[in-house]
């Protein structure tokens, strides 16, 4: 196989590489809803891993569906960087977007779903977490922000968004989609923090000749140890664009981003073009995300002391549903979600935007073994 070469390792270089005929397909590791206005925090909780823990859901789902009243899809904007991904889609470049984000923006990007692995899940589905029955969607929607719980009508169990919790495979869609990555003509990686495995084992997937780009604020997962790896450290917003301007594309991709504007509905007297607003962040006098992570925070904090306070009794606990022998992959056997071990790492990782968590099956786990893939 001839070496794939980046002349230089710079947005130039880049550029001329995605424009020659030796780049046609490109493969993206990403997690960038931050910028969105989508807090990405430490629940700092005394038991913080518990809010996505599938044992303590079954307990007690409230504190999760306090997260997913505030994070529920439509609130939130998609960035410039989701808007590229669809460029690249457009420009018949995409091979796969493996994300690690739960919030559905690529799909409101419009980013082709033949394109995206979720690879922790997302809002984009729900079903009973018992009798495995699809709920609707409307139904759901209108539960979440009435802050309800939703129930399944056929069995009474509880219904669950389809993101991974502890003690949950990674969807089946992910481990099928790995194979690709040894297909790719270039591999960038943006806004990851490249710790939770397997996803972070993605990018040793790729074959010895093809480029990997780094695109984050701080190196990590090892990208720039291959002779081809390129990093560009940065806000991921701002070196898209400046990508875009290099290939020529700035303008196709600012038309992108114009078509995710939310607009807000106009009042019965007011006209509808004085009614929109752009929501690209928050106002200068709207809730800042640290007033989101506190609000949600002190919420979920006084639900897990009630529930601290007053222990359901052993008898209403659900019983736990039968285990899914066929789901369990045979190269990769379920790691332990209940060890002290376990527990410990994940309290200071656990984020409400992309569940970077442990999972069974082809699970999240913090000791990096791609090998295992």
């Amino acid at each position: 196989m001839a070496k794939k070469i980046i002349k230089s390792k710079d947005i130039a270089g880049l550029a001329e590489y995605i424009a020659s005929d030796e780049c046609k397909n490109i493969v993206l590791m990403v997690r960038v809803s931050t910028s969105a206005g989508i807090p990405d925090f430490r629940l700092k909780l005394p038991y913080p891993e518990a809010v996505f823990e599938i044992s303590f859901f079954r307990r007690n789902p409230e504190p999760f569906y306090t997260l997913a009243h505030e994070l529920y899809p439509g609130k939130f904007r998609p960035t410039i960087t989701h808007s590229f991904i669809r460029l690249l889609a457009k420009h018949a470049l995409l091979h796969m977007c493996f994300t690690q984000n739960i919030d559905t923006l690529e799909r409101r990007a419009g980013v082709p779903s033949d394109k995206i692995i979720e690879a922790h899940g997302s809002f984009a589905a729900q079903r009973c977490i018992d009798c495995r029955r699809p709920y609707d969607d409307a139904k759901m929607k209108a539960k979440i922000l009435a802050k309800a719980t939703p129930v399944c009508g056929a069995c009474g169990g509880l219904v669950k968004p389809d993101i991974v919790f502890f003690g949950e495979a990674l969807p089946d869609e992910f481990i099928r989609a790995i194979p690709c990555v040894a297909q790719a003509d270039l591999l960038i990686i943006m806004g990851t923090s490249m710790t939770v495995h397997p996803f972070a084992g993605l990018a040793e997937r790729t074959g010895p000749a093809c480029p990997r780009v780094l695109v984050n604020l701080d190196r990590v997962g090892g990208i720039g140890r291959r002779p081809n790896d390129v990093v560009l450290l940065g806000k991921c917003d701002d070196k898209v664009r400046e990508l875009c301007r290099a290939l020529g594309w700035e303008d196709e991709l600012l038309a992108l981003w114009a078509q995710t504007e939310i607009k807000a509905a106009p009042a019965p007297d007011e006209p509808e073009a004085e009614a929109e607003a752009e929501v690209a962040g928050p106002a200068m006098d709207e809730p800042t995300a640290e007033d989101l992570v506190g609000a949600i925070t002190d919420a979920i904090e006084r639900q897990l002391n009630l529930e601290e306070a007053e222990p359901v009794k052993e008898d209403a606990v659900p019983p736990a549903a039968p285990a899914d022998s066929g789901s369990v992959k045979a190269d990769a056997k379920a790691h332990s979600h209940s060890s002290p071990q376990a527990k410990a790492k994940v309290t200071d990782t656990v984020k409400a935007t992309d569940t970077e968590q442990d999972d069974d099956g082809a699970s999240a786990n913090s000791d990096p073994k791609p090998g295992k893939l």
